[in-house]
Parts: structure tokens; C-alpha cells; sequence
């Protein structure tokens, strides 16, 4: 993954309404209509504008079925960030905690 596309992942992470979409995408693929249906208190173009921010930071893939455009998450580069930044980060410190709480209970 590429500098632009981190960064235009981090940005499409950053929006609520994005991650609702990719928690409903996770469950299971589903249509722009149904994706619309369940964002009621947002327009159809507001809807699309995500999908399409979602869809150029590759975070969801689009397949037309005739008149269906369907939605499925594509979760590469979440784990690209979990093996980047969380994992890295986590990793050492949990092990420390884990030291910690041996050595407290051992007292």
C-alpha cells in the first residue's frame, strides 16, 4: 500500500458514518439501496459520496449486478493497519503488563 492510499484509508476510518457502513458491510455484502434504506437521516447522494470515499481508499469493493451496484467490505488494508500500528505497539507493552502482574501477585 502506497503513502496516498494510508492516508486515504486513515481518512475514510476517520468519519462515523463510514465505520457504520463498513460494521453493516462486515455482516454481509449489501446493496446501495439497502445501504441508503438503513442511513435514513442522510440523502442518497450523501450515501454515495461515502461508498465512494470507502471505494478510493479500497476499503470496499463494488461488483454492478444489473441494475445492483452490491458492496463488499475488503478488509486488506484494515489488517495492514493492525499489523503497522496496533500489533507493533501493543505487542511490547502487553508483555510488560503481563511482567508486571506476575511479579505484583508474586509479592
Amino acid at each position: 500500500m502506497n503513502q496516498n492510499n494510508k492516508n486515504l484509508t486513515w481518512k475514510a476510518l476517520a468519519d462515523p458514518t463510514r465505520r457504520a457502513i463498513l460494521d453493516l458491510l462486515k455482516a454481509s455484502p449489501r446493496t446501495t439501496g439497502e445501504l441508503c434504506e438503513h442511513f435514513s437521516v442522510l440523502s442518497r447522494c450523501a450515501v454515495m459520496k461515502h461508498l465512494d470515499i470507502l471505494h478510493d481508499a479500497e476499503l470496499i469493493l463494488i461488483k454492478r449486478d444489473g441494475r445492483f451496484r452490491w458492496n463488499f467490505i475488503n478488509t486488506a488494508p484494515i489488517q495492514e493497519i493492525y499489523d503497522r500500528w496496533i500489533c507493533r505497539y501493543t505487542a511490547p507493552h502487553a508483555a510488560s503488563l503481563t511482567n508486571l502482574k506476575a511479579h505484583v501477585e508474586n509479592q
